[in-house]
């Protein structure tokens, strides 16, 4: 399985990233299959630099503010008006309301909205992509919004999308082999409950999870990252990195 960074910005996109949008491709039945997880404000444009948007098999959202969810508007364009002819459905598994939601982000009626590009399913479970298994698992947001596990080829992925501080966390990272753990927040700063993770509370559960290397996301533009990954070494002992566009690991 292999991880690329297409954007990870964030809240907002910034002056180097767009924001969050993260491609896994795996080898399966004898073609590469590859999913989205989260297609976030300014995505779509960056993504092209990684893969032919129309080699997508599906799309994971995480929860449904603009920063994760966004360009899928612009990617219903490209699949609807493609010069080959409108592309076939791709599932699309998010919160329930996500074909409503980005219906009326692009001021479309919701009945048909944009079902005829993407077939879209609510969260309710473990789903099979291709070689992913993806397990969602409910964490603290204002919104509903998940952590997704996701396993292939024997490795496996926890991404936390955006959460603040709970014990499903734990469960999520599990001796990952990736944490990818968003850290919107620093420890000295007073900041909102149920909301974002400090670097420094993404370390101390990836050291509880026993994770095998901690990769921080989703600093917002106003922030230094550099002291998120300060704080999160001060938690977590093993390798520990920045997430930065077109950073490519592979599990």
């Amino acid at each position: 399985m292999r991880l690329t960074v297409v954007g990870c910005s964030g809240s907002y996109p910034g002056p180097d990233s767009s924001a969050s949008c993260y491609l896994l491709e795996a080898d399966h039945d004898g073609r590469v299959w590859r999913v989205l997880l989260d297609l976030g404000s300014g995505a779509l444009g960056a993504l092209q630099r990684y893969a032919d948007p129309l080699s997508i098999d599906a799309v994971l959202l995480s929860h449904l503010h603009a920063d994760h969810c966004l360009d899928l508007c612009g990617y219903y364009v490209l699949r609807k008006y493609h010069p080959t002819g409108p592309q076939p459905p791709i599932p699309v598994w998010g919160p329930a309301g996500a074909a409503d939601r980005m219906a009326r982000a692009y001021d479309l009626p919701t009945d048909p909205g944009m079902t005829a590009e993407f077939d879209f399913h609510s969260w309710a479970g473990p789903v099979q992509v291709g070689p992913f298994t993806v397990v969602p698992m409910p964490v603290a947001h204002p919104v509903a919004a998940y952590g997704l596990r996701i396993a292939a080829d024997g490795a496996t992925l926890a991404y936390t999308g955006d959460t603040g501080p709970t014990p499903v966390l734990d469960d999520l990272a599990r001796d990952a082999d990736l944490f990818l753990a968003e850290a919107s927040f620093r420890s000295v700063d007073s900041s909102p409950p149920d909301l974002h993770l400090t670097g420094a509370e993404g370390g101390a559960i990836a050291t509880r999870a026993g994770a095998r290397r901690l990769v921080l996301t989703h600093v917002p533009p106003w922030h230094d990252p550099q002291e998120a990954l300060a704080e999160a070494r001060t938690t977590f002992a093993g390798p520990s990195e920045l997430a930065r566009p077109g950073a490519v690991y592979d599990l």
